[in-house]
């Protein structure tokens, strides 16, 4: 006969509510507690079983994963990992939905979520429309991540996308440049909105009169990048520096620059948002903004997995640091006497959230 839980709780000496307690990821039992009963269950090769649980929780023990377009470079590969192993430390299977920046696909796998009965569900919203409701109302607990919604509806883990932003472009003023451009996303995602207010702040802290002609709102997508690029080259005035708010379009930018026969950083500098593996492999090493992937999506499965164990309390935003990840494509203007600082030529390794390290809001 298939092991239950009665014979969890002989074997580890415990109530059958405390093996329950642990195996839900309760972290308020004892410690030597929680491992006999883990050491048990193992042992005993338990298997919960989940119809039975689901009706006693009024949930499967599945999360869902709703991600805005999975495709957009190392980024959500890197988060989703985290969220990944995140659940599976806890005990929960995940599965993986994307949206493609589209809001009925979006919705439609919120429907999903709800038909499925999930704990709860991470989610990167498509804009400031998405709606929540569905999840809420049949209580499944939801965590934003990488994106906000307006009115604090719920937990969220963002990276800092204003300082960033405002750091990479301070960096470029810094170094001699004045007629800087930016290549943003679509503004409905505040991660895009954001970027572009750290671009336009770093200019006004500096003195700088903003010029809209040097801003393009874009895809998040190579061929968006690569056209804003020649938009912005085929100018009278072609700018200086470019600041691009994403990977996949600093990609076509890029290609853009190369195609009009453009040096970097002797004709125009760049610098682009999020890490890339290729970033300090180009024959002129790409300056960028790094973010903590695999800490947003680790957080994000703690922020829920609070929720799930009992945390009632006001909706919480956590804002994880970036960091400048300063090569030559941003190096100084010809003729100028500034400094490019530091060269970091190594991307971050992944790591799990470092508690120091983040800002509460």
């Amino acid at each position: 006969m298939a092991t239950t839980i009665f014979d969890v709780a002989r074997k580890s000496g415990v109530s059958t509510a405390t093996v329950s307690r642990v195996l839900n990821g309760n972290k308020q039992v004892d410690p030597e507690l929680a491992a006999r009963v883990v050491g048990a269950a193992r042992e005993l090769n338990y298997r919960p079983n989940r119809v039975a649980r689901s009706l006693r929780l009024r949930h499967n023990r599945v999360l869902a994963l709703v991600i805005s377009d999975v495709r957009t470079g190392p980024f959500f590969a890197d988060m989703v990992r985290g969220v990944e192993d995140g659940a599976h430390e806890a005990g929960y299977p995940m599965f993986l939905c994307n949206a493609d920046e589209d809001p009925e696909k979006e919705a439609g796998y919120l429907q999903l979520a709800v038909a499925e009965n999930v704990a709860g569900v991470i989610l990167t919203p498509s804009g400031p429309g998405t709606d929540l409701r569905p999840l809420l109302d049949a209580g499944i607990q939801v965590v934003l991540a990488d994106r906000k919604l307006p009115g604090n509806q719920a937990d969220t883990v963002v990276g800092d996308n204003l300082s960033g932003a405002i750091e990479a472009v301070s960096h470029l003023i810094t170094n001699g440049y004045r007629h800087i451009a930016c290549i943003t996303g679509p503004l409905a995602a505040t991660t895009s909105a954001e970027r572009l207010l750290g671009y336009r702040t770093a200019l006004q802290q500096a003195g700088i009169t903003l010029d809209d002609s040097l801003v393009r709102v874009a895809d998040f997508r190579e061929a968006g990048g690569q056209q804003a690029m020649q938009e912005l080259l085929r100018q009278k005035r072609p700018p200086e520096a470019v600041f691009i708010a994403n990977n996949r379009m600093a990609a076509g930018a890029l290609q853009a620059i190369e195609e009009a026969k453009k040096t970097i950083p002797d004709e125009i500098a760049v610098i682009g948002f999020d890490e890339i593996y290729w970033a300090p492999l180009l024959r002129t090493a790409l300056t960028t903004v790094s973010q903590p992937a695999y800490d947003l999506g680790y957080e994000s499965v703690r922020l829920l997995l609070n929720r799930l164990n009992g945390y009632s309390g006001s909706v919480r935003t956590v804002v994880l640091p970036t960091q400048l990840n300063i090569r030559a494509s941003s190096g100084p203007k010809s003729g100028s006497a500034a400094g490019a600082g530091p060269v970091l030529e190594a991307a971050r390794p992944l790591r799990r959230p470092a508690r120091s390290a983040r800002k509460r809001s």
